[in-house]
């Protein structure tokens, strides 16, 4: 039986949530100046036009032929955009501007996709029973909406760190004055951690989110807030990038050979250190989380003699309760609103990680959900029972190799959608690039 195959959801409401997802990403690519599309912000990742073609191409070659039938009109496109590149330590793509299509030949493939596709999908919104291949396109549609929302989320780390002024400025809330922030620990006592889905639900899960398991977690201590900037400077100050026995020795080699001496979102003007936001460099916010790589969290949790947690810790930290229930979320059953967290594009930039008390869990624990991911010690594998999406069987089982670590939570940049407690994402060590920070366990 396929992971999600028992959806509820009718298809027209996800319809329009593909509609919406669209709009999110139409208005992503319109921050960036029309000159500057053929960028490559970070070197591991394709140019911005390749993601303007491959969320259409992703869309047409996961629906048209399997729900509808469809033949292509673009099939050299469709195989032009049809994958990203995840990033592998020296093995940087180099293909020049000159070699992908105009701007103008892109946004007509978009058009061209869109037109076909949302003929189809005002057809069958109305039929509840609309299957595709023998399961519900219920299915196939989630799928193409989280995929949208993803990108949404992963290319605004990419513009993130293309230069200022190739950007048009959008504005944000400014951020409230809140109190310092009372660093401490949590005591979590000893229970259970139910991760993942169970198959054939009601819900939605990607493929890595199957099968529903129980771990059992002994008793811990754990941060209640995330490693802030101010604490990481303490690291640094102290030596942290310079004393090896903070490093395994890859990170160290890494680090070494990389030349890497700071937060990749730092930056140093004489004896004061800023912040680059998405629009601004700004005097480096000392109680926002500290967005660092998998390997930096590490090196910090290492100086301060503590570690980072694993994925069954941080769930139950988040979702568990003194008396063995869980929560839907870690304040309770309410879904995500603004008063809860730093999340689903309210915001570009971090914000104070002591912004939202309302959202803490039933152990007092902080800022569990949005205003950054959070890295922890689990390597992401598959759990128990396994099964790949038939139709995108690399989606998790290409990543299954022993690099890539699982994060929880969500960034300011996270949809609503994610931040179920089952959703699970991934990166390697040594990038640097995302909305990730952390926060560290007793040893």
């Amino acid at each position: 039986m396929l992971a999600a195959e028992k959806s509820v959801v009718a298809p027209q409401e996800i319809v329009q949530r593909l509609f919406d997802a669209r709009r999110r990403s139409d208005a992503l690519f319109k921050l960036v100046r029309a000159a500057s599309l053929y960028e490559r912000p970070i070197p591991e990742r394709h140019r911005i036009v390749f993601y303007v073609g491959h969320l259409e191409a992703f869309d047409w070659n996961l629906l048209s032929e399997r729900a509808f039938g469809l033949r292509s009109v673009h099939p050299e496109y469709d195989r032009l955009f049809a994958f990203g590149i995840d990033p592998v330590g020296g093995q940087l793509p180099a293909d020049l501007p000159s070699d992908w299509p105009s701007q103008d030949a892109v946004r007509n493939y978009v058009s061209d996709v869109r037109g076909s596709l949302d003929h189809q999908l005002q057809r069958i919104a109305l039929d509840p029973r609309a299957t595709a291949n023998g399961f519900p396109l219920s299915t196939l549609l989630n799928v193409a909406v989280e995929h949208r929302l993803m990108h949404v989320e992963t290319l605004a780390y990419m513009l993130h760190h293309l230069p200022l002024a190739m950007k048009l400025q959008e504005r944000q809330p400014p951020t409230l004055d809140r109190p310092p922030v009372a660093h401490g620990m949590a005591a979590i006592p000893a229970g259970v951690a139910i991760l993942g889905l169970a198959r054939g639900g009601p819900s939605f899960g990607w493929d890595n989110e199957f099968e529903a398991h129980a771990v059992e977690v002994p008793a811990f201590e754990i941060d209640r807030y995330k490693v802030t900037n101010r604490q990481y400077l303490e690291f640094m100050s102290d030596g942290g990038y310079q004393t090896r026995e903070f490093w395994d020795d890859e990170h160290w080699e890494w680090k070494t050979s990389h030349e890497i001496s700071h937060p990749l979102f730092w930056k140093r003007s004489g004896a004061h250190w800023f912040l680059r936001t998405m629009f601004n460099e700004v005097p480096l916010p000392a109680d926002w989380p500290v967005y660092v790589s998998h390997a930096e969290a590490s090196a910090y949790a290492r100086w301060a003699g503590k570690s980072l947690p694993t994925e069954a810790q941080w769930h139950r930290a988040a979702y568990g309760t003194l008396d063995g229930r869980s929560r839907p979320y870690p304040w309770g059953n309410q879904p995500p609103d603004p008063s809860l967290g730093n999340f689903d594009f309210q915001r570009w930039d971090p914000m104070p990680v002591n912004s939202f008390p309302g959202g803490q869990s039933a152990f007092g624990i902080h800022d569990l959900l949005g205003n950054g991911w959070e890295w922890t010690s689990t390597v992401f594998a598959p759990f128990p029972g396994f099964e790949p999406f038939p139709f995108y069987p690399g989606y998790s089982a290409d990543f299954f190799d022993g690099k890539h670590f699982v994060m929880r939570g969500g960034s300011p940049r996270t949809a609503a959608c994610l931040l179920r407690p089952t959703f699970r994402n991934w990166f390697q060590a040594h990038y640097q690039y995302v909305y990730a920070g952390f926060r560290c366990v007793d040893r």
